[in-house]
């Protein structure tokens, strides 16, 4: 961070938001909130259930709410010593086939209702590091604004469905579907699962309507179409789109289908650079007149499938650091080239490239609505 008290401040690496994390946690007078979608046993998982276990037996009301699916891994007795200190602790959407697909894949830690910290960051060891030398590329945002309250509010819906018993899980979901909180610099857009009206793709849809560029680091992009019409559109009048992706995904799969939409986007344009040194998480999306940050990537599985959310801002100094920030990512990652892919294509990975769409974007939408109707 920059060291100034701004209502907005990017996270720039793991360490620095693990560290300014850990800080909120110890300094914090009333409650705490911490929601994952991936929290692994490791040296970093036992700090911060540590500092959730000091924090609760100084009497403050902690919750925690890991998903189920994302830490598979995690054992249940982790997190004993904290419900022995008075935590309060929930796994979310426990392990059931008929309804498997519907994760929380939120990220947010929140401190006596006035500081929250948004990302991509799980609590993993893979995310400490600068994702140059170590560890992966991620970003994160922290906020001391009224948001804060809002997401503290988010993550306590969120607790009361964790079990999924049908008639609350109904009930939840007709009342807080899509939420939009405004402020006069700011845009928390919080959205699950569904196929009707989605608070995210609107304000993007919005926004890219009337941008004349855009910059996108996403860890998986698997738009729908008509986002990749709007982005599209940017280049029909005359606008720049530069996209920076993983050149080393933790997802082959999705990678793959990814990969398939290449050439069709580098032919209208659209500029593609993978992120060489590490694995890349982030997500931040910007415009010139807002920056996107939050735990949704631009894929189909974000936009339908999951729990998530996005905080969009309007504030200069912090698009203008954005920018600064997707310079830097930029600088360590190779432009693709439209020849040299297509000569690199062999049928292959054409072949495996189409099956990995297909199945992302058609057939895992489909098992979702599937799942929905048997909830609802």
């Amino acid at each position: 961070m920059t060291g100034r008290l701004q209502l907005y401040d990017w996270l720039h690496t793991g360490d620095e938001a693990f560290a300014a994390m850990l800080s909120a946690i110890r300094a914090a007078k009333t409650s705490v909130r911490l929601e994952m979608y991936i929290y692994e046993a490791s040296t970093i998982g036992d700090l911060f259930r540590d500092e959730l276990v000091s924090a609760a037996r100084r009497g403050l009301d902690v919750r925690v709410l890991i998903d189920a699916l994302g830490s598979v891994t995690l054992p249940y007795d982790f997190w004993e010593s904290f419900r022995k200190a008075g935590g309060q602790f929930k796994w979310f959407n426990r392990l059931q086939f008929n309804r498997l697909g519907l994760r929380d894949h939120r990220k947010i830690l929140v401190c006596d209702d006035e500081i929250a910290f948004i990302g991509g960051f799980n609590i993993a060891p893979e995310y400490e590091g600068d994702g140059v030398t170590k560890g992966w590329r991620d970003l994160g945002m922290v906020i001391r604004s009224e948001l804060a309250t809002d997401l503290s509010k988010a993550f306590d819906m969120m607790f009361e469905l964790a079990d999924f018993k049908p008639r609350r899980f109904t009930k939840i979901r007709k009342a807080r579907h899509q939420v939009s909180v405004v402020t006069e610099k700011s845009k928390l857009l919080l959205s699950s699962p569904g196929f009707s009206f989605n608070l995210m793709k609107n304000a993007l849809y919005h926004d890219l309507a009337r941008a004349d560029h855009v910059k996108i680091v996403s860890a998986y992009f698997l738009p729908t179409r008509r986002l990749r019409r709007e982005i599209l559109r940017i280049r029909k009048r005359g606008g720049r789109v530069q996209l920076v992706l993983p050149a080393i995904s933790d997802v082959p799969f999705s990678q793959m289908a990814t990969r398939s939409l290449y050439r069709r986007l580098l032919m209208t344009g659209i500029e593609i650079y993978e992120y060489q040194p590490q694995i890349l998480h982030a997500k931040m999306i910007l415009m010139p007149q807002a920056a996107y940050v939050g735990s949704s990537n631009l894929d189909v599985r974000s936009f339908h499938s999951n729990y998530e959310l996005l905080v969009r801002i309007n504030e200069p100094g912090f698009i203008s650091e954005g920018e600064s920030l997707f310079a830097e990512i930029l600088g360590h990652s190779k432009a693709i080239d439209l020849a040299e892919w297509k000569q690199s294509r062999t049928f292959f990975s054409k072949l495996m490239g189409k099956w990995a769409f297909l199945v992302l974007a058609k057939l895992d939408p489909f098992l979702t609505r599937q799942q929905l109707k048997l909830l609802t």
